[in-house]
C-alpha cells in the first residue's frame, strides 16, 4: 500500500509503527456554526480512508478533535449573549447529526480542546524551558528560527516567509522577535475565556490544540496526519515545529491533505460566503446522494459542487442499488471472476487511496452482477464495497400478499395481452411506490 505524503510530495509504501495498526489523526471543525460541504469533504474523504483501512486488516485508532475555543467562537456567542460553551456544544451536537446521517463511522476519541488546557500550559511550559519559546506581554510566541526544515511540509522556507512578511507593523508583529513567530498563548482580553497559566491569563493558541490533543491521545510520533489542503501552513507546519521541539522525535510519519470543494471555481468557504451548509442541504438532498458525491472522487483532486454534479451521484447509486437489490445471493459464486474484481479493486485503492480508479473497478463489477452473477461471495464483497462507500441500502425482503397477488394479476394480464390492464396494474402500484422493471429473466420491483 502507498500513500502520498505531503512531507515529500511523493507516493511512500505504507509502513505502520505497529504492524496491524494505526494510529490517525484528522483535524476537525472549530464548531461556532454548522459545517459546510468543503468542511464535510474532509470528513467524508478521511472517514473512507479509514474504513479501508479497516477493511485491508488494520485495527485503526482515529482521533478527530473539536476546536471549541478560538476568536470565531468567542465572537459567535458574543453576538448571541451566550457563553462558548453553550454556542460550541450546539454545534457539536449538529455536526454528529450531520454525520451521521451521512454514514460517517464515529472517531475512536472526538477530544475537546478546552478539555486539554493544562496539558497545553505544560507543553508551553516545556517549550519555554528548552527556549523555543517566550513571553512577551503576556502572550507566548513560538521561535521559528530554532525550528529545523520549517515550514518544508507546505513546500515553503523561513527566508521567503520572513521576505513575505517585511515591512508589517500591526500591533501583534510589534510583540514578536520575528513575524514568522507564532502564538502559543494569548494573554486574556476583556469579557473573553480564559484559563490562569504560570506566565499570566489567557487561553491557547489554535495550532497548540492539536499537538497537545494528538500526542495525548496517540503518543509523540502518530503514523497519519490528515486535514484539507488549506491547514499545510500555516496549522500543521506550526504542529509539526512545536511538536518536534517538545519531544524531539518526528512527529508524524505521513501526511495527506484532501483537495477543496470549489464553487463556481473558488473554494468552498465562510470567509468568502459562497458556502452551504451541510444541515441546510440534507433538508432537500437524499444523505447517500451527498456522500456519494463526496465519496468518489479521489481526495487530493478539487471538487466541483453542482446541481449536475449530484444528479449525476443520485443516478450512478440508483444503478448499484438496482442491481444489489436483484443479486441472487443462493447462487453458486464465480470465485475466478470475483477474485479478480477483488483484486483489481485492492490494487487501485492501494494506490493512495485512489477511489475513481476503484469505482471504474467497482462498476465494471456492478455490470457483471446484472448480467445474472451472483452468490453469496459476490454479495459479500458488494457489503465490503458498499460500507467503505459509506452507502446503505435497505432492502425489502417480501412483499405483502396484496402487492403480491398484483403483480402476479399483472402478469397474467401481460400473457393474454391484455395490455390496458397490464398498465393499470402498474400505475396502481407505482402510486404505492412499487415500480417494475420488465426483463428478459422476469419482473423486478424496487420502491421509490
Amino acid at each position: 500500500m502507498k500513500i502520498y505524503n505531503t512531507y515529500s510530495r511523493q507516493l511512500e509504501d505504507f509502513q505502520p509503527i505497529e504492524p496491524g495498526k494505526v494510529k490517525m489523526y484528522v483535524c476537525g471543525p472549530t464548531v461556532y456554526n454548522y459545517i459546510h460541504v468543503g468542511n464535510a469533504r474532509s470528513v467524508v474523504a478521511f472517514d473512507l480512508v479509514r474504513k479501508y483501512l479497516e477493511f485491508r486488516g488494520f485495527e485503526v485508532e482515529y482521533i478527530s478533535n473539536f476546536t471549541d475555543v478560538d476568536d470565531k467562537i468567542i465572537k459567535a456567542a458574543a453576538s448571541e449573549n451566550i457563553s462558548t460553551k453553550e454556542l460550541s456544544e450546539r454545534y457539536i451536537a449538529a455536526f454528529y447529526e450531520d454525520t451521521d446521517l451521512l454514514n460517517v463511522k464515529r472517531a475512536s476519541q472526538n477530544p475537546k480542546a478546552t478539555e486539554f488546557i493544562e496539558a497545553m500550559i505544560d507543553f508551553i511550559q516545556e517549550l519555554l524551558d528548552k527556549d523555543y519559546a517566550y513571553i512577551s506581554e503576556g502572550d507566548v510566541y513560538f521561535r521559528v528560527a530554532k525550528s529545523k526544515n520549517y515550514a518544508k511540509l507546505a513546500n515553503k522556507n523561513l527566508a521567503d516567509l520572513l521576505a513575505g512578511a517585511s515591512g508589517r507593523t500591526d500591533e501583534e508583529t510589534n510583540l514578536k522577535e520575528s513575524p514568522a513567530d507564532f502564538a502559543l498563548w494569548k494573554s486574556v482580553k476583556a469579557d473573553e475565556v480564559s484559563w490562569q497559566a504560570p506566565w499570566g491569563a489567557g487561553r491557547p493558541g489554535w495550532h497548540i490544540e492539536c499537538s497537545v490533543m494528538s500526542t495525548s491521545l496517540l503518543g509523540e510520533t502518530i503514523d497519519i496526519h490528515g486535514g484539507g489542503a488549506d491547514l499545510e501552513f500555516p496549522h500543521h507546519t506550526n504542529e509539526i515545529a512545536q511538536s518536534e521541539a517538545k519531544t524531539g522525535q518526528k512527529f508524524v510519519n505521513y501526511w495527506m491533505h484532501n483537495g477543496f470543494v470549489n464553487v463556481d471555481g473558488e473554494k468552498m468557504s465562510k470567509s468568502l460566503g459562497n458556502f452551504t451548509t451541510v444541515h441546510e442541504l440534507l433538508q432537500v438532498v437524499d444523505p447517500q446522494i451527498l456522500r456519494f458525491f463526496l465519496a468518489t472522487t479521489h481526495y487530493r483532486r478539487p471538487l466541483n459542487f453542482t446541481d449536475d454534479a449530484l444528479t449525476e451521484a443520485e443516478n450512478n447509486i440508483k444503478k448499484i442499488e438496482n442491481a444489489y437489490r436483484h443479486l441472487d445471493d443462493q447462487a453458486e459464486s464465480n470465485l475466478s471472476a470475483l477474485t479478480t474484481f477483488r483484486n483489481d479493486f485492492v490494487a487501485a485503492m492501494d494506490e493512495d487511496f485512489n477511489i475513481a480508479n476503484g469505482m471504474t473497478v467497482f462498476y465494471d463489477f456492478v455490470s457483471w452482477v446484472n448480467k445474472g452473477n451472483g452468490g453469496a461471495e459476490v454479495k459479500a464483497f458488494f457489503d465490503q464495497v458498499l460500507e467503505i462507500l459509506g452507502i446503505k441500502f435497505e432492502i425489502e425482503q417480501s412483499l405483502d400478499s396484496e402487492i403480491e397477488a398484483m403483480i402476479e394479476a399483472r402478469q397474467l394480464a401481460r400473457e393474454v395481452r391484455d395490455f390496458a390492464k397490464s398498465d393499470e396494474i402498474r400505475d396502481a402500484l407505482k402510486a404505492q411506490g412499487i415500480v417494475l422493471e420488465d426483463t428478459k429473466d422476469g419482473v423486478r420491483w424496487h420502491r421509490e
